[in-house]
């Protein structure tokens, strides 16, 4: 989701009704609340060029920041897996909000293997933000996202806080991909002019090098890495109800899954896309995979139904036409992290934003201890190998 609820905020007080009605797709559009139910006709989902194009390996172009002048949430994300035990992520955010303020951000979380350590979590505000010619590279005031000329690695350098000074190198050992022809699924109910639209795309297996510097010490983050550039243009909660991700990392394979579902408004509509990946190859991309939540709990702050074991299936065919799926389930063990995204928004503006938009986002976030194993299938041969899993389980509205 990445939004922002105090974008919201400020969209809403600049809502000014002219001489005629502003119908409700535009009120919708413009102040953030519900939208009107189009039914599932009114998407456009990517799994629908993967009839012709399952998936498309990333060339350099495939990674330009859109930038877009109207409202979005643009995001470049690090996974981090150091072989220490160490899970982070390093992430730049570009936000629009109605074409008339644009915001930029850095943030970075740690999470520690112990059990003692809190998580460390760093967000700051960019100045002086830009792009290189091309718009492959991100720079700011404290901080620099360089792509290098051949397009295979990211130097990731923050100093924008002291609590966490990142310097590390992504490098990806297998080729990125973005499912169908151009990663997107586009909303709107005339196709040829959408008013929306959700991209990814991923470079699924990457070596890390590097470092963060924390006030306990630096921080060695050599180990395994996921790569995803995400696109939301238009509203996060207007797009998307809930979402499930999924990082998993081992000596041999990468597998990952971004999964949304759309509000009602859209059907109810479930978009994902993933793949999964070795050293050099990927071996199946699409958007036949799926993620399920197989034992829930109900949380009782928000009455979401907290997943605490889950089954998440790809499946998809080989570059030589053979039929590829995977599996991966089992306990998603103790959660890392529970987030509730309008925590810290004062609670006069929260109660604004919660009555007006009907959302209530909370993350959570999972990193079992107890490595699960991925089960990929091929006609005659089936391997089995364990890993390390990061997951996130996100519920919107």
């Amino acid at each position: 989701m990445r939004g922002s609820s105090s974008s919201t905020l400020n969209e809403l007080s600049r809502v000014h009704y002219g001489k005629r009605l502003i119908d409700a797709d535009r009120v919708a559009n413009v102040a953030g609340t519900q939208e009107p139910e189009y039914g599932p006709s009114a998407i456009q989902s990517v799994s629908k060029q993967t009839e012709t194009v399952p998936y498309t390996e990333l060339q350099s172009q495939d990674l330009r920041w859109a930038a877009m002048e109207s409202t979005c949430v643009e995001t470049q994300t690090f996974y981090l897996m150091a072989e220490s035990g160490h899970l982070a992520m390093a992430q730049v955010i570009y936000n629009n909000v109605a074409g008339i303020r644009t915001t930029c951000q850095f943030n970075t979380k740690i999470f520690y293997p112990d059990d003692n350590t809190p998580n460390l979590w760093s967000s700051d505000p960019l100045d002086a933000y830009g792009f290189d010619d091309r718009r492959l590279s991100f720079y700011a005031d404290g901080c620099a996202i360089t792509l290098n000329e051949d397009a295979t690695s990211y130097s990731v350098k923050s100093a924008t806080n002291e609590a966490s000074i990142v310097n590390v190198t992504v490098t990806r050992t297998a080729p990125g991909f973005q499912v169908g022809s151009d990663g997107t699924s586009f909303f709107g109910t005339d196709p040829q002019h959408p008013w929306g639209s959700m991209r990814h795309v991923f470079w699924p297996r990457c070596h890390v090098e590097g470092s963060i510097i924390t006030k306990g010490g630096e921080l060695d983050f050599k180990g395994r890495g996921l790569f995803v550039h995400a696109l939301q243009g238009m509203k996060p909660h207007h797009a998307a109800a809930r979402w499930n991700f999924v990082n998993f990392q081992s000596t041999s394979y990468s597998a990952v899954m971004m999964e949304f579902t759309t509000p009602s408004s859209y059907g109810s509509t479930i978009v994902n896309v993933g793949g999964i990946a070795k050293d050099g190859e990927i071996l199946c991309a699409g958007a036949a995979n799926s993620a399920q939540h197989t034992h829930v709990k109900n949380d009782p702050e928000n009455e979401w139904p907290e997943p605490s074991a889950a089954k998440y299936s790809w499946s998809g065919k080989t570059k030589d036409g053979q039929e590829i799926s995977a599996e991966l389930s089992g306990s998603l063990g103790q959660r890392l992290d529970k987030i509730d995204v309008l925590a810290k928004v004062p609670g006069l503006i929260k109660t604004l934003v919660g009555g007006v938009v009907g959302t209530k986002p909370f993350i959570y976030q999972y990193g079992p201890k107890r490595k699960l194993e991925l089960k990929v299938k091929l006609p005659e041969e089936e391997y089995v190998e364990e890993g390390t899993l990061f997951s996130e389980a996100v519920f919107i509205s």
